[in-house]
């Protein structure tokens, strides 16, 4: 069978192609050589070549691109042969050769720093970091050299294979041990190198530029020569890079000279109102129904469909208002959430529209919360919107009227701190005592009033560049971040009216503008379109004529409920159909216990109405089916021993009502684990059982909850185990991350196209091969949980997070049969997805559940420049059927500014959300390409990004690692990554815990996987009342955040890490406070250090949606090496310590 990796190009079993990966434009599948992603205005790179090689340096971290690579599997076609020029098995392209060793002894700023300056080291106390090489992968260095991480650029050629060897262990916080460094042992290799000769510089070469300066500084050149003529030497020689090519590309050219302009140059093209075509011509007659509304489209629809019937599958037959009427009979809100309501951001109130006309309610009422911690502020506050004060008179609101405003407005004036120069060599405490909030876009107060919340919809730059070719010279990724089901108390609209653009089918937002009251023009394609009658009618003020203030102007959030045009088939009722092993295995572990019980706790609590449906399948060597049926006196077991050919013996009577046999569905779950308890049966027949189930639930859908607790070792879908502990770090590269059979990518399609959604749940110690299995869930829009080791004597903490879990994930709130389309203004598109679903288009994903606690992330490029526009929108639409039965759709609208200069652009960099975004980038390279490859291109990332702001913003060059303030903390993200448990190297990683930790990267929100990436270390045993929480009478502290270096530890302290679905309680050697022998709970004692420290603990699990286990350890326990491995500033078995890293940054950087 074809192997299908993560980002494989979808397909079913009739041989058609469909996208779900790096390549999501079906127009791509066909990209030549040279032809970049969604760049059809901007050439290529053309590097400067090299006269001749110079002196082999001592090397360098290893360098390799970021390209989006089409995998080769079954379900797509190879790329052409000439887009590979090197042999099968070679690596592929590095970052280019730059030169030497980082120098002994850090370089020091020729100016005072704004931050207190690290003390360094003499320098025969601290040797550089441990030697290595670095060299180009091409077969011949005299060849071209390319960018290191290209957005949107053709695939490059492949070249030889390198070695390195990798620095030393040792204990040793934040700095170099000399010691160590000279004298430590090898390990093994965190990445491939080889030697080579760097390439020098072209004669000639400019340093300056004409790049806009910083700000109220006067243009001046690369290196801070105003006058014109030739400029000194520059005070770092730099090595060539590939942002100075001289083919296809203008020079730099000298310093500007003539008289200097006053003041900062203007950071947006003013233009005139309005923006976009001419009014004149912005209308032309209705399209004929086409594939974007023509047959109305239902998401039951199979992927197998042609484009032009999914089109469009949120919008009706008809135009913008002019629709069939909906039912005005919904009167409640369907927003039962995991905790209480927390109070929006500033300027926002709570509260519901008064004494709302049929169409309009919002029945939240209003009630006080308490205040929520800055650390999961972001990831756990609802946002609430209610009407806002900001009105659109009718002369030509919206953007379009603010355009002077913004044109005039200049981001460097406007977020000084932003731009404010640091050196990260001197500054080192940079971390702030609270997480770092997430960047506010340059716009005016009342368009930043009616923004959608970063909790959200947030961007990787909250300022977008006017061009491609702008973005490129950035080096820094454009994408968008979503958690579009976000548990929220927000407006449900149940008007009889959906408006929507005739022409481009976008939602009315409150970034339209309304020409009069008539007309309102799309702040996507620009395009003019008419007010229906009764969107006329405000429901707030009770008032005729004021379109402006009506909710869906008023909210960037917003639910409506949909009328029959936007469906098929009636809407589908909730169906949970449960698959539970019960071999041997299974039972050992004592999960069936738990699982029946919490089951049989929350069955009342289920999502559904009356129409909900229940089933339950077992399997070991056979399938084992439950009638239930009403009327039978107790559950009925039938079991089907031919696997290979799987049939269902009573097919109406498996799926029951839950409501009308829920006594012989309790009756089953109190007796289940006593059925199988003295089974010695060991194999494990999965695949058929999965088959089974898909049957089953193909004709209504649903959600299939899957528990395994072993490798599948018989019939369809049997695994072998391709784990060797033996051999996890001796090869050059991890092996194994992509799935051995395309068995359960397969029937994940299957179920997709028929609305079903597969959860799973894997229980063993053993290995399970995890990149196989998960892909069940991957491409089904399901969710993958994982409990390695788990026991229910033996492992008390992961039992208590699997009821947890279990509680959570049967009563959370879900959507089923669900669609997600996201829309951008014209000259935006979007070429790749990361999360769990299915790709059914260019710009839509199929859902068939979706659920509150799923993050998704897309990858962006700028196909038309921007030049005519002051701000861009996204639109993201979701429409779900609600477990009661409704059709509702959820629309979320982001607007941002566009700028014109590169200084602009890094002031608005959001460096979370690029945090997040990459790691979804290298979670897919490491499948399709290789692990090491990965680590490349994030280093790369951190260079590229910090060395175009070295060229083309600074204006004074000083020695040092300089970054922008907002920056600041990229580096150290950019360790904390290659650190994380997915892209570390050594032999202390399984296999399934590494493939676990890819995929939660990629489908948890972004607030959650920040805290896997880099954990929260607080110091818990000097807690204070000072700058606490009052949340119900209780006392919350709030400790301050600590580097995460073992410096910041004490023998006499307890330290908390909080590390997403973990937290770790380090109990130091000389602590006072005695602890019981059990290493999951904490002592209950009448003292108030032990009250704080409960209250704090309680209070962090209590703002997400997940239960993270409790883990208490001492010096001696054995988990003590997981709490070390993630102190991210510290030396490692195969990685460097930060400082060290800002070394080898800074000398990339400065060449």
């Amino acid at each position: 069978m074809s192997t299908a990796g993560f980002n494989s190009q979808n397909g079913t079993g009739t041989g058609q192609t469909y996208a779900n990966g790096p390549s999501q434009n079906p127009v791509a599948l066909q990209q030549l050589p040279g032809v970049s992603y969604g760049m059809t205005n901007q050439p290529p790179y053309n590097p400067v070549q090299a006269k001749a090689p110079a002196p082999p340096g001592p090397g360098l971290y290893p360098a390799g691109l970021y390209q989006p690579i089409p995998p080769v599997s079954s379900y797509q076609p190879g790329p052409p042969p000439t887009s590979y020029p090197s042999s099968a098995g070679q690596p592929l392209l590095p970052r280019p050769p730059m030169g030497g060793h980082p120098s002994h002894t850090p370089p020091q700023s020729a100016s005072p720093s704004p931050g207190p300056r690290m003390p360094m080291p003499p320098a025969q106390a601290t040797p550089p970091p441990p030697s290595v090489s670095s060299s180009s992968y091409y077969p011949n260095p005299q060849q071209p050299m390319t960018p290191a991480w290209q957005y949107n650029t053709p695939t490059p050629p492949l070249g030889p294979a390198t070695s390195i060897s990798a620095p030393p262990m040792g204990p040793v916080a934040n700095h170099v041990n000399p010691a160590a460094t000279l004298a430590g042992p090898s390990l093994p290799s965190s990445a491939s190198y080889s030697s080579a000769a760097p390439l020098p510089p072209p004669p000639n070469m400019s340093y300056s530029t004409t790049q806009p300066p910083g700000p109220g500084m006067p243009p001046t050149s690369l290196h801070g020569y105003t006058q014109p003529g030739v400029a000194p030497p520059p005070m770092n020689p730099m090595a060539p890079h590939t942002y100075q090519g001289q083919s296809n590309r203008p020079a730099y050219g000298p310093p500007p000279t003539g008289p200097t302009p006053a003041g900062p140059p203007p950071t947006m093209k003013p233009t005139s109102f309005p923006t976009g075509p001419p009014v004149a011509n912005a209308t032309p007659p209705p399209p004929k129904a086409d594939a974007q509304c023509g047959g109305v489209v239902n998401s039951t629809l199979s992927p197998t469909k042609p484009d032009s019937q999914e089109g469009d599958i949120e919008c009706p037959g008809a135009v913008a208002g002019n629709g069939p009427q909906a039912t005005n009979s919904y009167n409640h809100l369907d927003n039962k959430m995991a905790g209480p309501t927390q109070p929006g951001p500033p300027g926002r109130h709570l509260g519901h529209y008064p004494s709302l006309p049929p169409g309009y309610q919002n029945t939240s009422a209003p009630h006080a919360t308490p205040p929520i911690h800055p650390a999961m502020q972001a990831a756990t506050q609802p946002y609430t919107q209610a009407p806002q004060p900001y009105q659109q008179p009718p002369g030509g609101p919206g953007p379009a009227q603010l355009s002077p405003s913004l044109a005039a407005m200049s981001l460097q004036s406007s977020t000084p701190e932003a731009l404010r120069v640091v050196n990260l060599l001197q500054e080192r405490n940079l971390l702030p005592p609270a997480p770092v909030p997430a960047p506010t876009p340059c716009l005016t107060q009342d368009l930043q009033k009616l923004n959608c919340s970063p909790e959200v919809f947030r961007s990787t730059l909250t300022s977008i560049p006017q061009t491609q070719s702008l973005l490129n010279k950035a080096k820094m990724p454009l994408g968008l971040l979503l958690h579009p089901f976000k548990d929220l108390s927000l407006p449900v609209v149940t008007s009889s009216t959906i408006v929507r653009c005739r022409f481009c089918r976008t939602y009315i937002n409150p970034f339209v503008s309304f020409l009069d009251q008539r007309r309102w023009k799309c702040n996507l394609c620009y395009r003019v379109n008419d007010v229906p009658e009764e969107f006329m009618y405000n429901p707030v003020s009770r008032s005729y004529g004021e379109p402006h203030k009506r909710p869906e102007v008023q909210n960037a959030t917003i639910e409506f409920i949909a009328p029959s045009e936007y469906m098929l088939r009636p809407p589908q009722p909730a169906v949970y159909l449960f698959v539970l092993d019960v071999s041997h295995n299974a039972v050992e572990t004592g999960y069936l216990n738990v699982f029946c019980q919490s089951l049989l706790d929350n069955i009342s609590s289920l999502p559904g109405d009356s129409r909900t449906k229940v089933g339950f399948i077992t399997f070991d060597s056979t399938i084992h089916f439950y009638n239930l049926q009403e009327g039978l006196s107790q559950p009925q077991m039938l079991i089907v021993s031919d696997i290979e050919d799987i049939f269902l013996p009573t097919p109406d009577s498996l799926l029951v009502n839950l409501n009308e046999s829920k006594e012989l569905v309790q009756d089953l779950l109190k007796s289940l684990p006593n059925l199988f308890e003295k089974t010695m049966e060991t194999q494990s027949a999965l695949g058929s059982a999965l088959q089974a189930a898909f049957k089953l639930l193909s004709p209504t859908g649903g959600r299939m909850s899957v528990f395994q607790t072993q490798l599948p070792n018989l019939g369809v879908g049997a695994l072998q185990s391709r784990e060797d502990p033996n051999q996890r770090a001796s090869a050059k590269d991890i092996q194994h991350l992509a799935p051995a059979t395309d068995f359960y990518k397969k029937l994940a399609l299957d179920c997709s196209s028929q609305q079903v959604a597969v959860d799973l749940f894997l229980l063993s110690a053993q290995y399970c091969d995890l990149a196989s299995l998960g892909c069940i869930s991957r491409y089904s829009a399901g969710s993958v949980y994982y409990y390695p080791s788990y026991h229910h004597q033996h492992n008390p903490a992961q039992v208590e997070r699997f009821q947890k879990d279990l509680k959570r994930y049967l009563t959370r709130k879900i959507g089923f049969e669900a669609v997600m389309r996201i829309r951008c203004t014209k000259g935006l598109s979007i070429h790749t997805f990361h999360g769990n679903f299915f790709v059914r288009s260019t710009d839509l994903l199929s859902l068939p559940n979706v659920n509150p606690d799923a993050g998704f992330a897309v990858q962006m490029s700028i196909e038309e420049n921007l030049d005519d526009m002051q701000v861009v929108s996204f639109q993201a639409a979701l429409l779900y059927t609600s477990s009661k039965g409704e059709r509702r759709i959820r629309v979320h609208t982001l607007c941002l500014p566009v700028v014109n200069s590169l200084s602009d652009i890094f002031a608005g960099a959001d460096v979370q959300a690029i945090t997040g975004l990459l790691a979804c980038m290298a979670v897919d390279r490491s499948v399709t390409a290789s692990l090491s490859d990965a680590r490349d291109a994030m280093t790369n990332a951190a260079i590229d990004s910090l060395m175009s702001y070295r060229q083309s913003v600074l204006t004074i060059q000083q020695p040092g690692l300089l970054v922008p303030a907002c920056l600041r903390l990229f580096p150290l993200y950019i360790l904390a990554l290659l650190k994380q448990k997915a892209f570390r190297t050594g032999t202390s990683t399984r296999l399934d815990d590494r493939v676990f930790a890819m995929l939660q990267l990629k489908y948890q929100p972004l607030a959650y996987a920040m805290l896997m990436i880099h954990p929260a270390l607080y110091r818990v045993d000097d807690l204070t009342d000072e700058g606490a929480l009052n949340i119900n009478e209780r006392t919350i502290p709030q400790p301050r955040l600590l580097q995460l270096s073992v410096e910041k530890l004490s023998r006499e302290g307890a330290f908390l890490m909080d590390a997403g679905i973990l937290t770790i309680f380090n109990v130091g050697q000389n602590y006072s406070l005695a602890f019981p022998i059990l290493n999951y709970l904490l002592p209950e004692l009448d003292t108030a250090e032990s009250q704080r420290t409960r209250a704090f603990i309680g209070w962090l699990r209590d703002q997400r949606p997940f239960f993270p286990s409790l883990h208490i350890i001492r010096d001696e326990s054995q988990l003590k090496a997981s709490f070390m491995q993630n102190m991210i500033e510290d030396r490692t078995e195969s990685a460097l310590s930060y400082y060290e890293f800002l070394l080898h940054l800074q000398q990339q950087i400065s060449k």
